[in-house]
């Protein structure tokens, strides 16, 4: 291990960054649990790679249809590429290519110059980064305490769980919807008819008082996957749970709809939180315009990737709002989201869905802690770009699909694609 980790700062102190080139991209199906993403590596004529991930449950399609954009190119002009690219990407999973190539050159530009992925961010606020843990749900609230005392056990200190109608299913007089709208169609919420009665918010209020019986007020505890509820019953349900002092609501409402976050928010006596879906800054812009939330909540891997979300936490704390940051992906996105967080001053937690196998997660990269996260913290790591030496490739194999087995493979077929790409005449 450390023979190799001699070797490959050595190539990175003594690349020219001048004369770096792209010269493939590939993939790597990550689908064994927790995992359900893709891994990305751009290669180099300097014996250098950089890594990346494609957001969790997006098509590597998104990633490799960039790869002719890239070829020749020196990952090293970051922001010049990305101002390239960044119009193939949109909000949601549509955002994954864009920011894993991101991140690659983010950690490409690292190695070259010898520098972390923070410091060409800026420079960091902080030198390790407050992780939250999401919890699986399950019906009965003091077990679900329970499990989230189990987390403090560890080390936690932020904690999240589930506080929907999901919980209510089965129990009458607890909901009224159309017919088939509580199976989760695409609709958005204003438009499934779904309401919560007060019966329904009395047995959520119950559970969630359970839960604080359980592990008490002194460590946060953020509330997520409310349902597809119409902004009213948001409101009435929001007003009885803000009695237990949770951290924030999460994503009650649809991003788009920055007006009803904005009722939402003048309703209600606890923080809104939205914008795991939301690509670039400007999909952000409403929202902090009309104040409607107030914890911004980027995915770097569908915001834009390192840069752009740091970006959009400066923006956020122009207008008084903090940062939180999604992250249900590999310790190569989060490793990137760890690194955007220590440039941000106003990110306050950076989450975390691998909890029950954090060590074999985090075995994924090579030259780091395991566990990664240690008393509730992952430290900043100093090496060059995100601050592994290389992936773990035996463990690697593990996660990888068996129905997508090859680890990077070629990809000739995306290398010659050419196309007017120019949004103007």
């Amino acid at each position: 291990m450390a023979l190799h980790l001699l070797s490959y700062l050595i190539v990175s102190r003594h690349s020219r960054p001048s004369a770096l080139a792209i010269t493939d991209l590939r993939v790597a199906r990550l689908a064994a649990a927790p995992f359900n993403s893709y891994l990305i590596r751009i290669d180099t004529n300097q014996e250098i790679s950089g890594f990346g991930e494609v957001r969790d449950g997006a098509s590597k399609t998104y990633v490799l249809m960039l790869k002719s954009r890239l070829l020749g190119e020196n990952p090293c002009d970051v922001e010049r590429l990305f101002r390239r690219i960044k119009q193939f990407g949109h909000h949601g999973r549509q955002g994954g290519g864009v920011s894993a190539v991101e991140m690659a050159l983010i950690d490409l530009a690292g190695k070259a110059y010898g520098a972390p992925a923070y410091a060409l961010a800026g420079g960091r606020f902080r030198d390790r980064v407050l992780c939250y843990c999401d919890t699986p749900s399950c019906a009965d609230g003091r077990e679900m305490g329970r499990r989230l005392k189990q987390r403090m056990a560890v080390g936690f200190r932020f904690l999240k769980m589930d506080v929907g109608i999901d919980l209510l299913r089965g129990r009458p007089g607890c909901l009224i919807a159309p017919p088939e709208m509580l199976d989760r169609p695409a609709v958005m919420h204003p438009f499934t008819g779904i309401q919560i009665t007060d019966r329904g918010i009395d047995a959520l209020c119950e559970y969630v008082a359970a839960v604080r019986e359980e592990i008490g007020y002194e460590v946060p505890l953020a509330a997520d996957h409310f349902g597809r509820l119409g902004l009213e019953s948001c409101i009435r349900l929001g007003r009885a749970l803000d009695r237990f002092s949770l951290a924030w609501y999460e994503d009650m409402l649809p991003w788009q709809l920055t007006n009803q976050y904005r009722r939402l928010s003048e309703a209600v006596a606890t923080p809104i939180c939205t914008g795991e879906d939301i690509y670039l800054k400007e999909g952000f812009a409403d929202l902090f315009q009309e104040r409607a939330i107030a914890v911004a909540h980027p995915d770097p891997a569908t915001a834009g990737g390192i840069m752009e979300t740091r970006k959009i936490g400066d923006a956020a704390q122009e207008r008084g709002i903090a940062m939180a940051l999604h992250m249900a992906m590999s310790p190569v996105a989060a490793l990137a989201a760890v690194h955007c967080a220590a440039a941000t001053e106003n990110c306050i937690v950076v989450e975390n869905h691998s909890v029950d196998d954090l060590e074999r997660w985090s075995s994924l990269v090579d030259g780091l802690p395991v566990p990664l996260i240690q008393d509730g913290h992952i430290a900043v790591p100093e090496g060059p770009g995100l601050g592994f030496a290389d992936l773990n490739h035996e463990a690697l194999r593990e996660f990888v699909d068996p129905e997508e087995p090859g680890i990077f493979e070629p990809t000739p077929e995306w290398d010659r694609e050419r196309t007017h790409d120019l949004l103007w005449s």
